[in-house]
Order: structure tokens, then sequence, then C-alpha cells
């Protein structure tokens, strides 16, 4: 994949945030440097960036997807209220016998995983504690 100026600002702007942003998101933090870049640029160059695997894209069925600039296999827990995703800090290593059980169950040679955790992030947790009084 040719390395583009597009592309280059785009990976290192969501490279500076652990916030997970959408596409709409990384387009408003790129336009701060290339305020004539468009939408659509965005958007394609952040599915080349992950299909090249220099990003990770995270998606949940009916949410936007969001996009991580640390392509290494860690995890993530995502809010179900708000939809904030967080990264896990969790030990790789102690999930890595998961890939040898599937690549054992199954036959699959096992080459990775995502692995996300679902649940309510402790702001929503907050706010359902004051609803419920």
């Amino acid at each position: 994949m040719r390395t583009t100026r597009q592309r280059q600002v785009i990976l290192e702007e969501l490279r500076k945030v652990t916030s997970h942003p959408t596409a709409d998101e990384v387009y408003e933090m790129v336009r701060k440097r290339l305020p004539h870049i468009s939408l659509g640029t965005v958007y394609r160059n952040l599915e080349l960036l992950s299909a090249a695997g220099e990003i990770q894209t995270l998606g949940l069925a009916g949410t936007q997807k969001r996009f991580d600039g640390n392509p290494a296999n860690h995890y993530h827990a995502r809010c179900l209220k708000c939809g904030r995703v967080i990264d896990l800090d969790l030990p790789v290593k102690a999930l890595n016998g998961l890939e040898d059980a599937v690549a054992e169950t199954s036959g699959f040679k096992v080459v990775g995983h995502r692995l996300k955790f679902l649940g309510l992030c402790p702001r929503c947790q907050k706010e359902e504690q004051k609803q419920d009084r």
C-alpha cells in the first residue's frame, strides 16, 4: 500500500488518541491539519489502513464503526448504553490458550483473535442508579 500524505495524517491522528473515534470524529481531527480533505477520503483510507493491518476496526451491530490506532492484539470493553469503547489492560498471554483450544477443536489454523467485552461504563451505571431512586 502506497503511503500518501492524507493516509499518513489519518494514521498519525488516530494513533494520538485512545478514544476509539468514529470515522466522522477522525475526519474532524484530520481536518485541522488537512482542511480540504473530504469525508469520503477519510472513510476510504480508514478501510485501507484496516485491511492492511495498520489499525483495527471495531464494530458492533447497530452502531457506528470505531477505529483503533493500535493494531496489536489487545482487548476492549464497550458500553451498551453510550457506546464508549475502552482498552483493557489484560495480559494477552493469559488468553493465548484460547487460540490453541479453538485450533484443536475446529481444525482451524488460528492466526489471531478479537475479544470484546460488553456492559455498562461507570458513568452510565451512575446514571441508571440515579434513575432507579
